[in-house]
């Protein structure tokens, strides 16, 4: 099973990056798929979650309004959408994908917020 994501790099506050993760090795759809995000010292972070039909998702207050979470099950692929970038989402963002007995992580993808 592996999950990578890409899309991570610098922007300037009120930016835009989109994050994707791309799974193999697990049937996609039977897993709720989450993105997590870290910053040095921290817990990690829920930032948002979709249903593996993608019919359901949840967001942190501090994302919401401003991040979108979507998938993709022909592709095997979840996004993130992160729209009007803050300093304080600087972070390394991870892919998670759970299902009744399994998860799964992603390597980690960093995310700079900074002018």
């Amino acid at each position: 099973v592996q999950l990578v994501e890409s899309g991570g790099g610098l922007v300037q506050p009120g930016g835009s990056l989109r994050l994707s993760c791309a799974a193999s090795g697990v049937t996609f759809s039977r897993y709720n798929m989450k993105w997590y995000r870290q910053t040095p010292g921290k817990k990690r972070e829920l930032v948002a979650t979709i249903t593996g039909a993608g019919d359901s998702t949840n967001y942190a207050d501090s994302v919401k309004g401003r991040f979108t979470i979507s998938r993709d099950n022909a592709k095997n692929t979840v996004y993130l959408q992160m729209n009007s970038l803050k300093l304080e989402d600087t972070a390394v963002y991870y892919c998670n994908a759970v299902a009744v007995r399994y998860e799964y992580w992603g390597q980690g993808t960093q995310v700079t917020v900074s002018s």
